[in-house]
């Protein structure tokens, strides 16, 4: 029967774990790289609110911002909501109504 080295197997255990650890390091960063793309887009959609609100401030309208294609971000958001809201408002309504139920 053959010699089991203790060091060479402990030594194959942890490059493989090293691995492991590894693939899991890149993970974490990747999803903390998103975590902080977002908190990023967060705040540049505030800056462009109030970019926009200046704008109006200032003088220009929101059709003459629009033809500029300078169209609000939140109303450009909120329509899209409305949309997705309705949408599937709608499907609720229409599954709770019976037949022969008055």
């Amino acid at each position: 029967m053959p010699t089991i080295d203790i060091e060479q197997t402990r030594n194959q255990a942890r490059a493989l774990l090293d691995s492991r650890i590894e693939s899991v390091t890149n993970l974490v960063k990747t999803r903390q790289r998103i975590t902080d793309l977002r908190e990023q887009l967060a705040e540049a959609e505030r800056d462009d609110k109030r970019a926009y609100v200046r704008a109006t401030k200032d003088g220009w309208s929101p059709d003459e911002l629009k033809k500029l294609g300078l169209e609000s971000g939140a109303a450009t958001r909120r329509r899209k909501t409305a949309t997705a809201k309705s949408g599937s408002d709608s499907s609720p309504s229409s599954e709770g109504a019976r037949p022969g139920a008055e």
